[in-house]
């Protein structure tokens, strides 16, 4: 198995030379426009662009350990990826960096986190680098702050909304009950009609058979 990079030096030298190349002219671009309080390291097997713990403690909610990330830039097995959050988290920006790309009238292969390419040319390094310098530490943190504040009204309105359907539930609970109840119900008093009626039949025939007999 081979050794995971810890550095942007050794993730960089593991490339074949054309990817290499690439990311190297995409790191460029990132770290001539990256605003001051960004570091760069390896960050989720990737080159990493975040805010380290010294500027936001608190760190990436989804794990405090890691410190919150801003962009990334990768080798995948049939492409190469730019990861960027401040794009994403944010939708006049994701709208401006969209209009901006296809201006240029290259291809835009956007996913749901990232945007691919599989050569240099493909990426257009101006609309890439405008779109890292517009976002400074400070209003990524209050951008980011204010995004996950949402995310937890959302998740305490969904909590609250499971109640009511509890509350359905049982009551469906109820009425299958009762239903189920007056269906015995009205079984029973079939079934006592019935023998109602066979003991009727049974008292006639007693008769008929007292009257033959005499």
């Amino acid at each position: 198995m081979a050794k995971k990079p810890t550095t942007v030096a050794e993730y960089l030298k593991g490339l074949p030379e054309d990817r290499r190349k690439a990311l190297e002219a995409v790191r460029r671009v990132i770290r001539k426009n990256l605003p001051r309080g960004y570091a760069e390291g390896i960050q989720y097997g990737m080159i990493g662009y975040f805010v380290p713990h010294g500027v936001y403690p608190d760190g990436y909610h989804c794990d405090p350990s890691q410190p919150l990330p801003f962009a990334s830039i990768a080798s995948q097995k049939n492409h190469m990826a730019v990861y960027l959050m401040c794009v994403y988290g944010d939708e006049a920006h994701k709208a401006w960096f969209v209009k901006a790309w296809k201006a240029t009238g290259k291809k835009l292969d956007m996913g749901k986190s990232c945007v691919r390419f599989k050569k240099i040319e493909d990426v257009p390094l101006d609309v890439l680098g405008e779109a890292i310098a517009r976002v400074p530490v400070r209003a990524y943190i209050e951008h980011y702050e204010s995004a996950i504040r949402t995310m937890g009204k959302r998740g305490s309105k969904k909590k609250v909304s499971k109640k009511p359907a509890s509350k359905r539930i049982a009551k469906k609970k109820v009425a299958k009950a009762s239903k189920k109840k007056a269906v015995t119900k009205k079984a029973a008093k079939k079934k006592g009609t019935k023998k109602a009626a066979a003991k009727k039949m049974a008292k006639k025939t007693s008769r008929k058979k007292a009257s033959v007999r005499r």
